[in-house]
């Protein structure tokens, strides 16, 4: 390990759907990998970029890590690097896994569902429930079954009665029927969820609707949502200097403080993961990450610098 990154091979590489690759690392030393919990995520620095991907193999597992990738459309990059430049055996750095989206343990019972590549982290929560034996319900919403990644390898799991596949291709029949789902759940059900931001914006807002409290909500996005708020500058000033720096329109605060030498941490760089999360002396964010819930949002008291701008004319940063 280097600055605490682990050097890994790619051991297997694989078409799991259409537009989806998946990935088997594992340590060019030989020796285990750091455990990690279902829901985890690791950071991969390949071709000049730096992805987070969901793991998606068995968390009791500690000699390989699997991601799964889609080929975006309006890729910026990291995916095309991984489907069409990252071969076998070749190397690359990737951190240790990280949980911003962790399986409570003593639920009774899981709700699980997934849209597209979203289920990653919860085929990860399946391995985990099925090896506890813990009482679980999963649904899969995909367009189509050549879209549906790890298709077969449910269906011959030990966890496969418990899942439930939904194909938009198969017109009414195939439809999901959330309200249902969320009536036949135990009380005390705990969801978790994942997927597209349209799909996660209708899964907690349905279960809202119906009267599910947002401790028993678990969800994680994978990308972020196209923004159309406006873009105006505003200052942001250090409180541990009192220096002021100007962002500058469709600028982000993480690159106008880069500018000035002032290097924040960073992964996603969509609001999606939490790793640039920052301290909010005075002002008021315009929050437009993904990560924090609208509670942690309202208090004002941190933002996501790699997306999120300013209402106010000034933001004192607790740096």
């Amino acid at each position: 390990m280097q600055n605490n990154l682990i050097e890994v091979r790619v051991v297997r590489k694989a078409i799991e759907a259409v537009d989806i690759c998946s990935l088997e690392l594992a340590s060019v030393s030989g020796e285990p990998l750091p455990p990690f919990s279902a829901g985890a995520h690791i950071d991969l620095h390949v071709g000049g970029f730096v992805r987070q991907y969901s793991l998606c193999n068995n968390p009791s597992e500690r000699h390989r890590y699997q991601v799964a990738v889609l080929r975006e459309p309006q890729s910026r990059g990291g995916s095309v690097a991984i489907h069409d430049g990252l071969l076998l055996a070749q190397t690359l750095k990737i951190s240790p896994p990280r949980n911003h989206f962790p399986l409570l343990q003593e639920a009774q019972h899981s709700l699980l569902l997934a849209a597209g590549v979203g289920i990653t982290p919860i085929l990860s929560m399946a391995e985990r429930l099925a090896n506890a034996k813990a009482a679980f319900t999963m649904h899969y919403c995909t367009r189509s079954r050549a879209r549906t990644a790890f298709r077969h390898r449910i269906a011959q799991s030990a966890f496969a009665e418990a899942v439930n596949f939904h194909f938009d291709e198969d017109g009414q029949a195939g439809k999901f029927d959330l309200a249902a789902a969320l009536q036949a759940a135990p009380a005390g059900t705990h969801l978790y969820t994942c997927g597209p931001a349209g799909f996660l914006g209708h899964v907690l807002q349905t279960a809202r609707d119906h009267g599910w409290p947002e401790e028993r909500l678990h969800y994680e996005y994978f990308s972020a949502a196209p923004s159309t708020l406006p873009q105006g500058a505003f200052e942001v000033c250090i409180a541990s200097t009192g220096k002021r720096h100007v962002v500058a329109a469709g600028e982000s605060v993480v690159d106008a403080l880069a500018r000035e030498g002032i290097h924040l941490p960073i992964s996603c760089g969509q609001g999606v993961c939490g790793t640039c999360l920052t301290g909010v002396l005075a002002g008021v964010p315009d929050h437009r990450d993904m990560f924090l819930t609208a509670e942690e949002q309202s208090r004002n008291d941190q933002f996501a610098p790699c997306c999120s701008r300013a209402h106010s004319t000034s933001l004192t940063l607790d740096l």
